[in-house]
């Protein structure tokens, strides 16, 4: 054990061409489909929190409904769309960091509606009131609305950004866990220590837990900001 975590460090340290490759595939990925998940979900979240209308709480139930989608449902899914027989298997995706970045896009952005809806159900009432008093329109009411939810929209995509760094399971299936190509951190803990190389699997799961502690102090002292 000692060995190994010796050589980790190592690895680390030497700036290692595999490990590099790794981390620039995982951070493409992750950075990517977080940005598209925020720019999709985020005026979707502020619409369903702040509107009235009749249905609305069905979409909230189907929103939430799709933030506990299994990943290997959204990987399934996408592999028969994509396969060389499903419908869109022409287009020759399957395997690319592309559909792993759409994977994760399925799967964040109910996440990113889903806790921007929560917080704007509760602040949307007093800043509707504001708006009417100042005799503001729909779109400035709209962006008076995003403005008030500038810190809540920062740590939704942290968030975001920490579930597509942390996960497995749909980007292992569509993306194939290639070499040099679709292999991201989670993939690739897994697949060197099924072959018993455990430095390399060490020093992916100690880069990617720094991240995910960096993200959740980034996101704690915002709520903190944000609870004064």
């Amino acid at each position: 054990m000692r060995t190994s975590l010796q050589k980790a460090l190592a690895l680390i340290l030497s700036g290692d061409r595999e490990l590099k490759n790794i981390l620039w595939v995982t951070a493409r990925m992750s950075l990517s489909s977080s940005l598209i998940a925020l720019l999709i979900g985020v005026p979707i979240g502020l619409w369903l929190g702040s509107a009235r209308f009749r249905g609305r709480q069905a979409l909230v139930v189907v929103n939430r409904t799709l933030m506990g989608m299994p990943p290997v449902v959204c990987g399934l899914l996408l592999y028969m769309l994509f396969s060389g027989v499903g419908p869109f298997g022409k287009w020759k995706l399957l395997f690319t960091v592309e559909i792993m970045v759409l994977a994760q896009v399925l799967l964040i952005t109910p996440l990113v509606v889903g806790n921007l809806e929560t917080f704007v159900s509760g602040v949307a009432p007093p800043v509707r009131e504001t708006a009417r008093g100042l005799g503001l329109g729909a779109a400035k009411t709209f962006l008076l609305l995003a403005n008030e939810c500038v810190y809540p929209i920062f740590s939704t995509y942290l968030l975001a950004f920490a579930r597509a760094i942390a996960e497995v399971g749909a980007v292992s299936m569509v993306g194939g866990a290639i070499a040099w190509k679709t292999n991201v951190m989670t993939t690739a803990i897994m697949q060197y220590t099924n072959r018993g190389n455990f430095s390399l699997g060490i020093a992916l799961g100690m880069i990617l837990m720094a991240v995910s502690l960096l993200v959740n102090i980034v996101v704690s002292l915002l709520q903190r900001r944000l609870s004064r």
